[in-house]
């Protein structure tokens, strides 16, 4: 007796792929103008208190939720396709500790060495770089409260997990393989092969950047970099974990050292 034909399933069309990038993108830009209408001093956007976080978190991923679930049904990605197989047993983990410590210092070499190139070329001086980098900092205290960081158990360590490996590394890691793979489906050509993919990773990496824009011109281009390393981690490794891992490492060490950073500042001209 013959067996079923086996019945492959139908692939999903390049036009429902289209709406499952448009939504995707379309997120991201959002984010970045929420992010310039709520940007108030004194006001910051993961609230003062640890009701006030948690709430803020939620909401942050239930939109997300809604907009990546709309994505998904246009789409039907698969697992495969937004990189989501866990490959390696520990390495993930492993991998991503380590890519977050040289992302840190590849971004912190990279900042000196623009910043070196701008004296020696006399483009700036020191005093007027001193000034453009004090000036233009990021606006880090309309993110988080710091002093909230400095007093507050709770919050501060919601802060270093929740927000850092959750809303911060798993949805925006999320984020990025939903528009890769989109990128990918819509214009196989162009961004199907590796190299293809790299591109991809570097448009994502300025949409990404224009996310932070709310927080000045240098934070959005050290997110557009930060953005840049761990998607080429993300198309190396064919997973998203290791640069959740290491999305996540980065900012909660980032946000370890903000009150120490902050108190810094505050010993620089102007402040």
């Amino acid at each position: 007796m013959e067996s079923p034909p086996i019945i492959e399933p139908k692939p999903v069309s390049r036009g429902r792929w289209a709406i499952h990038l448009v939504l995707i993108t379309s997120y991201i830009l959002l984010v970045a103008v929420i992010g310039l209408i709520r940007n108030h001093p004194g006001s910051p956007a993961l609230s003062h208190s640890v009701t006030g976080l948690l709430l803020v978190c939620g909401i942050e991923l239930l939109v997300f939720g809604i907009i990546f679930g709309l994505a998904w049904l246009a789409s039907r990605a698969s697992a495969d396709d937004l990189r989501l197989r866990w490959r390696g047993h520990v390495l993930p983990v492993i991998f991503g500790v380590g890519y977050s410590v040289a992302l840190r210092i590849g971004v912190g070499v990279l900042a000196a060495m623009v910043a070196l190139f701008l004296v020696i070329t006399r483009v700036m001086g020191q005093t007027q770089l001193t000034d453009f980098v004090t000036k233009n900092r990021p606006t880090v205290e309309n993110m988080v409260d710091i002093n909230a960081l400095h007093d507050n158990p709770t919050y501060y360590w919601l802060t270093l997990t929740v927000v850092s490996f959750v809303v911060a590394g798993l949805r925006e890691e999320l984020w990025r393989s939903s528009f890769l793979a989109g990128m990918k489906m819509v214009w196989p050509r162009q961004f199907g092969s590796m190299t293809g993919q790299i591109c991809a990773v570097f448009i994502a990496a300025v949409i990404f950047g224009v996310a932070h824009i709310a927080m000045g011109i240098l934070a959005a281009v050290m997110a557009g970099l930060l953005g840049i390393g761990l998607g080429l981690i993300m198309v190396f490794h064919r997973s998203i974990w290791p640069a959740v891992i290491a999305h996540g490492c980065f900012d909660a060490t980032s946000m370890a050292l903000l009150p120490w950073a902050m108190e810094l500042m505050r010993h620089f001209p102007g402040h």
